[in-house]
Formats: C-alpha cells, sequence, structure tokens
C-alpha cells in the first residue's frame, strides 16, 4: 500500500509515473498508431493523476486507463472527422512465406470482424486482450460493476465469434494467399 492520499507527493508521483509509463503509452499505440500521439495522451493522463492524486486508489493502473479511455473519447467527440488507426498485430510473422500469407488473411479476417463490432464490443475486448486487464480491472476503466463488465466481455466475445466466421470466407476468397497456384 502507498502512502495516504492526503501525503502523495512527488516520491509517490515518480514511483507511479515509472510504474505505470510503459503501459499507458502503449495503450495509446494500440488505440491512435502513433507514437507521438499516444506519448502526448501519456503525458496528459499523469497530469490529470497529479491533479487528482487524492483520488488515485493504491493500485492506480485501472484507474490510468480509464483515465486514458475518457481523454481518448473527448479527443473522438472534439474530432470527429479524423480517422483513427488501430494497428492489431504487428507485421513480424517471420520467415515463412506461407505462414506470413497465411498471418495476413487472418489478420485481415480479425480486423474487418472487430470494425464490425460496435465501440463498446471494441474496448472491452481491448481491454481484456492488449492491456490483459481482469474482469475487475476493466469494469474500474469502464466505469460500471464487474459483473456488468463480464457480461459485456461475454456478449463482445460472442459477437466477435460471430463475426469471424462470416468474415472468414470472404475474406480468404479475396485473398490471393489462399488461392492455390
Amino acid at each position: 500500500m502507498g502512502p495516504p492520499p492526503s501525503r502523495r507527493g512527488e516520491d509517490w508521483f515518480t514511483a507511479t509515473y515509472a510504474a505505470h509509463y510503459a503501459p499507458i503509452v502503449k495503450y495509446g499505440l494500440r488505440r491512435l498508431g502513433d507514437t507521438d500521439a499516444s506519448v502526448e495522451l501519456a503525458q496528459e493522463v499523469f497530469v490529470v493523476a497529479w491533479r487528482r492524486r487524492a483520488e488515485v486508489p493504491d493500485y492506480s493502473l485501472p484507474w490510468l486507463y480509464g483515465v486514458a479511455r475518457r481523454l481518448l473519447a473527448n479527443r473522438r467527440r472534439a474530432d470527429r472527422n479524423r480517422p483513427v488507426h488501430v494497428p492489431l498485430l504487428s507485421h513480424d510473422a517471420g520467415n515463412d512465406q506461407h505462414a506470413a500469407e497465411g498471418a495476413a488473411v487472418e489478420l485481415a479476417v480479425v480486423r474487418t470482424a472487430i470494425a464490425a463490432l460496435s465501440d463498446k464490443d471494441q474496448e472491452i475486448l481491448r481491454l481484456v486482450g492488449w492491456e490483459e486487464l481482469s474482469v475487475v480491472e476493466a469494469a474500474t476503466v469502464l466505469g460500471c460493476t464487474r459483473t456488468t463488465a463480464a457480461v459485456r466481455l461475454h456478449r463482445a466475445r460472442r459477437r466477435l465469434t460471430a463475426a469471424m466466421t462470416s468474415a472468414a470466407p470472404a475474406t480468404r476468397i479475396a485473398s490471393p494467399a489462399v488461392i492455390p497456384s
């Protein structure tokens, strides 16, 4: 446990920053696709954490993700016309050409399926899948109960599976990687 909220000073902030800066930057990078923008987001998150340090819980990462999520929502509302690029996987599929082609097809299936989901479904899947949060931690980020988050996750997974099933045949037919030569 950290110091009581009334006694949180520079040492507390420095330790929190050191422990959680990289995960917050990665959170932004996965959602924005731009290193500079994700670093700027992390800076904004920690400005909020400093100003509201009395409200930050001892295990602060889910709380910081929630701040980042709300900052991103504010940014999207302010600039609706700017497209957001979200890379889902790295492009390092190995040296095997067939593995690379198969990975490209699967990536296309996943991207198509994720794009078909609602923003709420995408967010709960990203929190649990990419950020590796527990359902309780994801609930903290989303500002809902554990039960609500668990139900959202279950439904989002079910919808993702359905979307991948419907997207897979069309993507595979259109992809030259699976057409026999």
